[in-house]
């Protein structure tokens, strides 16, 4: 496997749209199987009787465990077979496992439903980094990939708000089932639209890269390691806002279940979307000039994040509040379409899904399962002491993962100079 110069089709797809849309269909519900949890936590907790630690659990590593470690082999999969199959059967079953959620009686019930979640949800995102990066030019793939990446904000909008909304007019358990029935319905149309771009000729007698030649590449790439840890580090903090905000609007500024949802939806669209759409737009501009912007521009956005969210966090106004959590919950944003971009230029085209499932594995096992059970972990910690206001302070503690975020992204720019792969 080459390091340097990749075999790249000459001709790119025609109409990418229809396929980026589709792809971003996927996403949202992918998100909105997530995040519906954030939102249903105080019902569930109050009918099953679960601690904020155990909430974490469900949140955290019960989705993270799975999810993380079978996107690796599910992407090796997908690189070697159908892109496109592999997330249609994967779309089916995080749905289904999604409306199972709905018919829990205890923790493991649900704690197992989560982990069947996480096993779909496995095979969906690292095989639709391939495929955008096979239907756009290099150009243009980290705002293709921004565009893409705009489901985790609708997505997660979505979830709070639609499962904050018939919790309230029905019951949780509705909109589990509800949400899981309408993404199963739309793998038909999926598959239909998604079409598989044919791979690049390898060189004569060069066989597809092996799953031990890719992570062999990317192991000697100090860019990757910088990277994904520092998305790690964010994502730990983002990951446990994102879960546990709902929460803290309830506990710390009395919304109900409703007013909880309009708040924290509003801050995800409005918010998430320009800081996805941003972070793409630059990227691809000030990355062309320089490839460690590709790292730096998150850096600069995290560290300007920290100070933002700590006074949303600490403020006793729920419209102050809402200003406040508004610009970072953008800026948290913003490294999403530079550092995938990145990642996928970190090797040759054939073995794209791959190395996006390995830093996919890091990100998220750190991140999605240590960030939610470590901020409900330190809220149940810090109760004695602070009561109800603990949430809050497990919160503010955890801002520190930015800083580290940002550390980490600084030192991933020069290293992206030399680690970047030129496509043919």
């Amino acid at each position: 496997m080459t390091e340097t110069t990749a075999q790249q089709p000459k001709t790119l797809p025609a109409r990418p749209g229809p396929v980026l849309a589709m792809l971003l269909v996927v996403y949202v519900f992918n998100f909105l199987d997530r995040q519906i949890l954030a939102i249903l936590a105080a019902p569930i907790q109050a009918e099953l009787g679960l601690s904020d630690t155990q909430m974490g659990l469900l949140g955290g590593i019960a989705f993270a465990l799975l999810y993380s470690t079978l996107a690796v082999p599910l992407a090796w999969l997908a690189d070697r077979t159908s892109r496109s199959w592999v997330i249609t059967v994967s779309l089916v079953a995080w749905s289904g496992f999604t409306a199972i959620c709905g018919l829990a009686t205890s923790f493991w019930h649900i704690f197992l439903a989560r982990l069947g979640v996480g096993i779909g949800e496995a095979g969906g995102v690292a095989p639709s980094y391939a495929i955008i990066g096979d239907y756009f030019p290099s150009s243009r793939r980290a705002f293709a990939l921004s565009i893409y990446s705009l489901g985790i904000p609708l997505g997660s909008a979505a979830g709070v708000m639609a499962g904050g909304y018939i919790a309230a007019l029905v019951d949780w358990r509705v909109a589990f089932v509800a949400v899981g029935l309408c993404g199963v319905a739309i793998a038909i149309p999926f598959k239909l639209i998604v079409k598989d771009v044919p791979r690049p000729a390898p060189v004569a007698g060069e066989e597809s890269p092996s799953f031990g030649a890719i992570a062999g590449v990317l192991a000697r790439k100090p860019s990757f390691w910088l990277l994904s840890f520092g998305a790690a580090s964010s994502s730990m903090l983002g990951y446990g806002v994102a879960f546990w905000l709902p929460s803290l609007l309830q506990r710390s500024f009395g919304l109900d279940l409703v007013g909880t949802s309009q708040f924290y939806g509003a801050i995800l669209l409005l918010g998430g979307t320009v800081g996805v759409l941003l972070g793409g737009w630059f990227g691809d501009r000030l990355g062309g000039k320089d490839k460690a912007w590709y790292a730096w521009l998150p850096a600069l956005a995290y560290a300007l994040a920290i100070p933002f969210y700590a006074g949303g966090i600490s403020s006793n106004s729920v419209a102050m509040a809402f200003i406040l959590f508004l610009l970072p919950q953008a800026l948290a944003y913003i490294w999403i379409g530079p550092v995938l971009s990145a990642v996928q230029h970190l090797v040759e085209p054939r073995a794209r899904a791959t190395a996006s499932s390995m830093f996919l594995l890091i990100n998220n096992l750190i991140g999605l399962g240590g960030g939610i059970y470590a901020l409900g972990a330190l809220s149940d910690f810090l109760k004695p002491t602070y009561g109800d206001e603990a949430l809050r302070f497990s919160m503010l503690f955890a801002l520190g993962l930015y800083g580290m975020a940002a550390l980490l992204m600084g030192l991933a720019g020069k290293q992206l100079r030399r680690d970047w792969v030129v496509e043919a």
